[in-house]
């Protein structure tokens, strides 16, 4: 049953960001910078989740979009340090509102109650586990 809710949330999640132009790991890297502030690349994948050569594709979009800033790290000239941009915080906050949009869609037969022991219990499976995978 969870796979196939899964399944479902996925498509309306990958269909409503698609129709923004974005994808999800645009939205957790522009999370991500706000929340962390700039990051150089490596980093940014371990927080994300992101393959290196995922990252470094999703940065060269990003950047393209002037959505974050790619700059030289003062410290090592060899790594670059990624910065959200306004415009980026602004992308952010607009696929902030579209997912939000999602989530009612996604749990509309749900009401308040129910989504929120469904959010706990999300949680503390997610918890356990990222205790229990390390």
């Amino acid at each position: 049953m969870l796979s196939q809710a899964a399944l479902h949330i996925h498509r309306v999640v990958f269909d409503r960001l698609d129709a923004s132009d974005a994808r999800g790991h645009h939205y957790r890297v522009l999370a991500a910078l706000d929340e962390y502030g700039p990051s150089s690349q490596v980093d940014l994948g371990r927080r994300c989740g992101l393959d290196r050569s995922d990252v470094v594709s999703v940065v060269d979009a990003l950047v393209d979009r002037h959505f974050v800033e790619r700059a030289p790290d003062p410290s090592d000239r060899r790594r670059n340090i990624i910065s959200l941009t306004r415009r980026g915080r602004n992308r952010l906050f607009d696929l902030e509102l579209t997912l939000t949009a999602v989530q009612d869609v996604a749990f509309a037969p749900l009401d308040a109650d129910e989504r929120a022991q469904f959010t706990a219990m999300l949680t503390k499976l997610v918890e356990h586990h990222s205790r229990t995978d390390r």
